[in-house]
């Protein structure tokens, strides 16, 4: 047992204490960007500018506050008011409070308005037969995928980071939109009319790049307010008009939106969308070794059995009465060719299909482009570029060809004509 003696260091410092305590509490994502809703209690208003108050109901309550310029706050709000914040836990290590920091504060009959005029939307979608619809099957290996989300956003960062360490190259077109706020559902529809154009075979032949065969439709998490776009009557249209298969992959996997309810998939998260769409090249071509050596192996337990079998019929027909030797060479043969003729049919399906997935992921392998004369143009910090969107005069530029790279400066930039 130890005593007192074996103690070889200090009690650690409170403030040290609290420091750690507030950091844990800080870099927990479960802590941040929460949507919660309560009523409001001891609402006061500083001169500094700042605005306390707590957050309850019947189970539990918390203190919060608004820092001075956050946000905007409904002149309705007072005490006893139901609300529906954005906020993120912090520690006050002076005092050892832990708070909610409140970057949003919504009266929630606003929110009640909204939730109304979603449930009223779902029920048009369900009577039109929009929400029982034959979805679009999602391809097996897609050829290029379409990203309609923030620009700039982590949303983006993720999917794009994800794509390429599970199918390296993998061609995909950023379309940045607004993601919330008034534009939102504008620049969402807009969004999502460019990849209708980029999903045409006879456009994108032009262009000489395979056309879109999916679309994510993505953002993070946030409020129901800032999710609030992807509720909306023009957007869920125009997710309904696309020819490709859509993937909504919008908030957290608690948030169930429109979108959702109507999209060929639901994915929970953006980066879960792109494990569930984009195979790991990797795993596919173990896969692809596995059922080769899977169809030999049967192939020639096929044919042994069925040699086997032959054996056992010549047996017999050594010590079979005459009378009956026609009879069983007869069947002897119809019995030949008929296995061999369905061990040959097994094999032929087998190989076709395995011919089938070579091939696919042969003429996807970007090398292959390259090598019919195309190249491949990134950034010096490796992005794949596949627009003149983004680019300046005099900026370098790496050049991919099938033999090599060669870097590269932009002299002059001209936009295609879309009747060219």
């Amino acid at each position: 047992m130890s005593s007192r003696s074996d103690v070889t260091t200090g009690p650690l410092p409170i403030g040290q204490f609290v420091q750690l305590v507030r950091r844990t509490i800080v870099q927990d994502s479960l802590f941040r960007n929460q949507a919660l809703k309560g009523e409001v209690t001891q609402w006061k208003k500083y001169a500094s500018g700042h605005t306390y108050f707590s957050l309850r109901d019947n189970d539990g309550q918390m203190s919060a506050v608004i820092w001075k310029g956050k946000c905007a706050v409904d002149p309705s709000i007072k005490e006893g008011s139901e609300v529906v914040v954005l906020a993120s836990l912090d520690l006050y290590a002076k005092r050892g409070n832990i708070q909610l920091v409140v970057d949003k504060i919504e009266p929630i009959s606003i929110l009640g308005e909204l939730e109304k005029k979603k449930r009223q939307l779902i029920e048009q979608l369900k009577r039109e037969g929009e929400i029982d619809r034959t979805r679009h099957p999602i391809p097996l290996v897609p050829k290029h995928i379409a990203l309609v989300t923030g620009a700039g956003s982590a949303a983006l960062s993720d999917m794009q980071r994800l794509i390429e360490n599970r199918w390296p190259g993998l061609r995909r077109t950023v379309i940045g939109v607004l993601v919330q706020g008034p534009k939102a559902a504008e620049e969402i529809v807009r969004g999502l009319a460019i990849t209708r154009i980029l999903s045409d075979p006879i456009r994108a032949k032009k262009r000489g790049e395979p056309p879109v065969d999916l679309v994510i439709l993505g953002r993070g998490g946030g409020s129901p307010e800032d999710l609030w776009a992807f509720n909306l009557e023009p957007v869920a249209r125009a997710i309904l008009a696309s020819p490709v298969p859509l993937v909504s992959a919008v908030g957290h996997e608690s948030d169930l939106l429109v979108s959702d309810l109507i999209a060929d998939l639901r994915a929970s998260t953006p980066s879960d969308a792109v494990e569930r769409v984009v195979p790991s090249r990797n795993e596919m071509e173990f896969f692809l070794d596995e059922m080769s050596e899977r169809l030999s192996i049967a192939s020639r337990r096929q044919l042994a059995d069925c040699q086997n079998r032959l054996s056992m019929l010549q047996s017999r027909l050594v010590v079979a009465p005459l009378m009956g030797l026609n009879r069983a060479k007869g069947d002897l043969m119809g019995f030949s060719s008929r296995m061999n003729m369905a061990a040959h049919h097994s094999f032929a399906r087998q190989s076709t299909r395995l011919a089938q997935l070579g091939a696919s992921l042969t003429s996807i392998h970007p090398q292959r482009v390259l090598e019919r004369g195309y190249s491949m143009t990134q950034t010096v910090d490796g992005t794949v570029l596949s627009s003149i969107a983004g680019l300046e005069s005099g900026q370098e530029v790496v050049l991919n060809f099938a033999d090599g790279t060669a870097g590269a400066e932009i002299k002059k930039i001209k936009m295609r004509d879309e009747n060219e």
